[in-house]
């Protein structure tokens, strides 16, 4: 099932805190790296993953490139530079690059970049392999730093993502 997030609750800033843990988010960490780096427990790592989650208005049950994608959209984190080039996506492309950005399920992926569920994962493949990227989440961040997600709400977050 696909929710949309469309709210005008205004996003809850980060704490300095809450930032660091985000920002380690985009730069790939799991959260056990993310507890380790930062002598925290995985627990309250997951604590603050929680209240980023709560703060942004994103799903609960999210996938990792979801949040990222959240948390990039609504300028708490600022992508990182890269040097790589942006690609040049044809538009199937481009609807599953915003797909696996905003929705967690395999199946609300598929539907939402209009391909059939079996055929996602050669698709994502070949869109992995365009971009250069090694996971979805450093695709999504990728996509941010390149500008390929589109224009970034103030303040609301105006996005679909899939429990």
């Amino acid at each position: 099932m696909t929710l949309s997030m469309t709210t005008s609750a205004p996003i809850t800033p980060l704490n300095p805190a809450q930032h660091r843990v985000a920002q380690q988010l985009v730069d790939g960490l799991s959260t056990r790296e993310i507890a380790a780096r930062n002598g925290l427990s995985i627990e309250t790592i997951r604590e603050y993953v929680r209240v980023i989650r709560q703060s942004l208005h994103c799903p609960p049950r999210c996938k990792p490139q979801v949040l990222v994608h959240f948390v990039l959209a609504a300028e708490q984190v600022t992508p990182p530079a890269t040097e790589r080039p942006a690609p040049v996506l044809n538009e199937a492309q481009g609807l599953l690059l915003r797909a696996v950005a905003e929705n967690s399920a395999s199946r609300d992926v598929a539907l939402a970049a209009r391909i059939a569920p079996a055929d996602l994962r050669s698709a994502l493949g070949e869109l992995l392999d365009k971009t250069g990227a090694d996971t979805v989440t450093q695709l999504v961040v990728l996509a941010h730093s390149w500008g390929l997600l589109g224009a970034r709400p103030t303040g609301t977050v105006e996005s679909g993502a899939a429990r």
